[in-house]
């Protein structure tokens, strides 16, 4: 009897680390990915990525890392669950920003020193289109269908709308000054973007095209993330989150992280949005309903994560 309570207890404690959420930390001085259980707080896994890699995106199922490396020139392409780099794909400029459409392929890359958005077949290994729109494109997101692509053009002050069946660009709209991070809500309709120049975030109406809304954060914001009717904003120089209503476009608070926050993702659930501190190397764990950070987990050097990086293991 009292081997069979053991025997469900272990099988419980081990489906319960399956299902725990992972974040897969691109750590740029480094040159590494940290893998972080968000269970227990701690790294599983480290994976070498070459190049000074700096954006992430993962598929819908969760099965495979893109990573960017701007100095490398490269994508590297990472089985999630085998922890390896199973493909480097040669790029060209400076890629930075990446998404990777709900079906798996295409993977779209930012070059950052130029006015391109890479089209990338991940299976053939190669470009296979590029997309011209402003100057110096940082963050990219797609519609949740798919369909749209959104590209934050930094030097351009606007975001480019992207038709992704023609691979063409269908209307820019002005947003802030120097827009980095770019984020899309779940139903398609709103985009919102970082604008490290102008300290504030730019609400867009995708099907208006045009800017709704302008919210002023804390200094040098980079990344936006979406979590129970509310934007959650990594401000780099004030070392915060700052956090406002989605409703009514007001401040709700303004959350001490690490040092350098940059890459920012609510959890799948929604309950949780996880900071990504460059100069601290640590990973802040935000409670989306109380507004408070709950620990601090170590990461690699240098860790950035700039784009979507969490996933649930199977």
């Amino acid at each position: 009897m009292f081997a069979r309570a053991v025997l469900v207890a272990l099988s419980l404690v081990v489906a319960g680390h399956a299902r725990a959420d992972e974040a897969f930390i691109v750590n740029q001085t480094g040159d590494s990915v940290t893998v972080l259980d968000l269970s227990s707080g701690k790294a599983v896994a480290t994976i070498p990525v070459s190049g000074k890699p700096a954006g992430i995106a993962l598929s819908r199922d969760g099965a495979t890392a893109f990573v960017t490396s701007p100095e490398g020139r490269s994508l590297a392409v990472i089985d999630t669950a085998d922890r390896q780099v199973a493909k480097r794909i040669p790029l060209e400029g400076g890629p930075l920003g990446v998404a990777v459409h709900p079906s798996g392929a295409p993977v779209y890359v930012a070059d950052w020193y130029g006015s391109d958005i890479l089209v990338v077949d991940p299976a053939a290994g190669r470009i296979t289109k590029r997309i011209a729109v402003g100057k110096s494109p940082s963050g990219l997101a797609l519609t949740p269908d798919g369909k749209l692509l959104i590209s934050a053009d930094r030097e351009a002050d606007q975001i480019s709308v992207i038709d992704v069946a023609s691979e063409t660009q269908i209307a820019t709209i002005p947003v802030g000054k120097h827009p980095f991070g770019v984020t899309i809500d779940q139903d398609g309709r709103r985009a919102y973007t970082a604008n490290v120049e102008s300290d504030d975030v730019s609400v867009v109406d995708l099907g208006m095209r045009k800017t709704i809304g302008t919210v002023k954060v804390g200094d040098r914001p980079y990344a936006v993330a979406l979590a129970g009717g509310k934007a959650f904003v990594s401000d780099q120089y004030a070392a915060q989150v700052s956090v406002f209503d989605i409703a009514n476009l007001q401040a709700a608070a303004a959350i001490a992280v690490g040092e350098y926050p940059e890459g920012v993702q609510a959890s799948p659930d929604g309950r949780r949005v996880y900071s990504v501190n460059w100069f601290s190397n640590t990973v802040s764990e935000i409670d989306a309903t109380t507004l408070k950070v709950l620990r601090e987990m170590e990461v690699g050097d240098g860790p950035r994560s700039f784009g979507t990086f969490i996933r649930k293991t199977p």
